[in-house]
């Protein structure tokens, strides 16, 4: 009866595992999806600061441009260069 509870104990833990490794699966995909998305974002700000060398125009480049433009896609490089402009 004993050796019934232990394999019984085994089970539930095993199975709490699997479904706190998948509770935690998706925030940490999203997370490493959020972080590619920066860093392309970065890469995007390097380009536009590259080719506006030439006409005088520079976004600076820090982790909340990166992160916008990571998140946004095209509409956070437009923000970005509405906001140079603005401000």
């Amino acid at each position: 009866m004993e050796s019934l509870y232990i394999l019984l104990a085994w089970v539930v833990g095993i199975i709490l595992v699997l479904f706190c490794g998948k509770a935690l699966k998706v925030p940490f995909k999203l997370a490493l999806k959020l972080l590619f998305n920066s860093l392309l974002g970065g890469m995007v700000i390097i380009v536009i600061n590259f080719f506006g060398q030439f006409i005088n125009f520079h976004i600076s480049l820090n982790f909340f441009s990166a992160l916008i433009v990571g998140t946004l896609g095209l509409p956070g490089v437009i923000l970005l260069i509405i906001l140079k402009f603005m401000l």
